[in-house]
């Protein structure tokens, strides 16, 4: 066992009794010691509730001939820090959480992780970290919130909060119903409702192989969801002991089925930037090329929230992820999972219970896939789009640019009414670089679609988008305006053309014109220069590789 290295031979007598001072027994000395990544923490919702979830790992452990050591990670709330300066340090945590889970895995010699997460970027990075440090490991993701009730009608947070906002300002919502909605819309402990990014990292995860089965859609404070906690506790010794770990697991078949998985459902555009880091740990190459060709051929089959109307409790009533693969067999890889079972097998063994909410390949809702990969005169290196939340009518359009260097201009402009139909949207200098931290726009785009724009205006930008977006928002542009890319050269009134069947998006400039333009061209001066972002915006790389560090 990997744990020897601090608790065998003579030359170990300190360690073992700075380990008896932690109340170890002198009869667990011997089990395979596993560490327990918690990232518990009262601020944020998906996160609350798992003191209970800890307890049940505890359990499981025990049961499975293993001891357990706790140790906390810490987490950020997106949906908090969306619209201010703290959404500067979310997609950085992502770098920190595989960064510590590491010098505490690695410092204390585990035989095994749990890793017990929820949200956005925690998912990815402990993920990350179960590649690189790739001791035997089990994900637990700790379960999505019920659907808020107001009035006979069910609500999410995305669309009945942020959209709230550009309603209320249209004059579609009065003062009282906001104090309704912000009241109602989150009833409790769990993940955000729809296929927004943390439900769509638990999909992922599930469907990696890397949870047990069930893992991604059992509703947080379900007794469901306590079992699962047990079982992947008691599983993590059998892993140990079998020497069953992460890089086993996460191979390239299994990260095609993963893709397969997250277009299907028409999951979050922030996979395109996790799934290639996730990847890049293991080893394994995970380019954009890769999501798009999968896209192609993988039907929409989950009209999930925020561009559908079907809730996470929806899929999970329908059969959760197994079903969803039942669903897909015949384009999946039978790949091994750390539950002891290959894909096929829990395909198989799963139940559809509702056709509607996981249809039939044959009434898909789409041909295609969740996510396009667009390239251009504007994107040379790739940009990203939800296309499963972009209505037909959008899908191909030519507009004029309005052109802001930061979201708080942009949203400031929203809001004052001076985004008109017709109108493309450009919000530079927010990228992984730029911004630092690659911010997400969910604040403008849902700012938007609640003053009924949606259908007319469209979002491009070099940051990034909420899983809850919707319309047609592109993002990732890539190379970044930081780093010197065609968005940094776009001017107020320029065209602009949008083809996403055709996977184009196009500055309608001559070469003559884009040359002139970068001769002149100065990038702003970085917003940020101190601290933590400053070291990151120096070593991280594009979006269209994951946004990973530089080694």
């Amino acid at each position: 066992m990997k744990s020897n290295a601090i608790k065998k031979g003579l030359e170990r007598l300190p360690h073992r009794a700075l380990l008896y001072a932690t109340g170890i027994p002198e009869t667990e000395m011997d089990k395979p010691f596993i560490g327990v990544a918690t990232s518990f923490t009262d601020i944020i919702p998906g996160h609350i509730g798992m003191r209970d979830l800890e307890r049940f790992i505890e359990k499981g452990i025990h049961t499975g001939g293993g001891y357990p050591f706790f140790f906390g990670i810490p987490g950020i709330c997106d949906g908090i820090a969306m619209g201010h300066s703290g959404m500067h340090y979310s997609l950085p945590s992502r770098e920190l959480i595989a960064d510590m889970i590491e010098t505490v895995a690695e410092a204390h010699q585990f035989d095994g992780l749990v890793l017990l997460t929820n949200c956005d970027k925690i998912t990815p990075g402990m993920l990350m970290a179960a590649a690189r440090v790739n001791v035997p490991s089990i994900v637990v993701t700790a379960g999505p919130m019920y659907s808020g009730h107001l009035r006979g009608k069910r609500l999410s947070l995305v669309n009945d909060t942020f959209e709230a906002i550009g309603k209320y300002k249209k004059g579609l919502l009065k003062a009282s119903e906001l104090k309704d909605l912000e009241m109602c819309a989150c009833p409790g402990a769990g993940s955000c409702q729809g296929m927004y990014t943390a439900n769509t990292m638990a999909c992922v995860t599930e469907s990696l192989g890397m949870s047990l089965p069930g893992c991604a859609t059992s509703l947080a404070v379900s007794a469901k969801k306590r079992r699962i906690a047990f079982h992947s506790g008691s599983r993590v010794v059998e892993l140990v002991k079998k020497n069953i770990t992460p890089k086993k697991i996460m191979n390239l078949n299994a990260f095609k089925n993963a893709i397969t998985i997250d277009l299907a459902l028409g999951g979050s555009t922030n996979t395109a930037l996790h799934i290639p880091a996730i990847a890049h740990e293991a080893g394994v190459p995970v380019t954009l090329e890769l999501f798009d060709e999968i896209s192609r051929r993988t039907p929409h089959i989950a009209n999930m929230l925020p561009g559908g109307s079907h809730y996470l409790e929806d899929l999970e009533f329908a059969g959760g992820i197994p079903a969803v693969l039942k669903r897909l067999r015949s384009s999946l890889k039978n790949v091994d999972t750390l539950s002891g079972k290959k894909i096929y097998q829990i395909a198989d063994e799963a139940e559809i219970a509702d056709a509607e909410v996981i249809r039939p390949l044959d009434r898909a809702y789409r041909k295609e896939g969740g996510i396009a990969v667009l390239r251009g005169t504007l994107a040379p290196e790739g940009a990203v789009v939800k296309q499963t939340a972009v209505s037909k009518e959008m899908m191909k359009i030519r507009g004029r640019a309005r052109v802001f260097n930061s979201e708080e201009e942009t949203m400031k402009a929203i809001l004052a009414g001076k985004i008109k139909s017709g109108d493309v949207v450009i919000v530079r200098y927010e990228g992984p670089k730029g911004g630092p931290g690659m911010r997400e726009m969910l604040s403008p785009t849902a700012a938007i679609a609640g003053m009924g724009l949606s259908e007319s205006v469209a979002l491009i930008t070099d940051g990034r988008f909420s899983g809850g977006t919707r319309g047609l928002c592109i993002g990732h542009v890539s190379p970044e305006a930081m780093e010197g890319g065609p968005i940094a050269i776009v001017r107020n009134g320029d065209m602009i053309d949008i083809d996403i069947a055709k996977r184009k998006l196009d500055l309608l400039l001559s070469e003559k014109e884009i040359k002139k333009r970068f001769k002149t061209h100065k990038p702003i001066k970085p917003k940020i220069n101190k601290g933590w972002l400053a070291r990151y915006a120096k070593l991280v790389t594009s979006a269209s590789t994951g946004a990973v560090m530089k080694s």
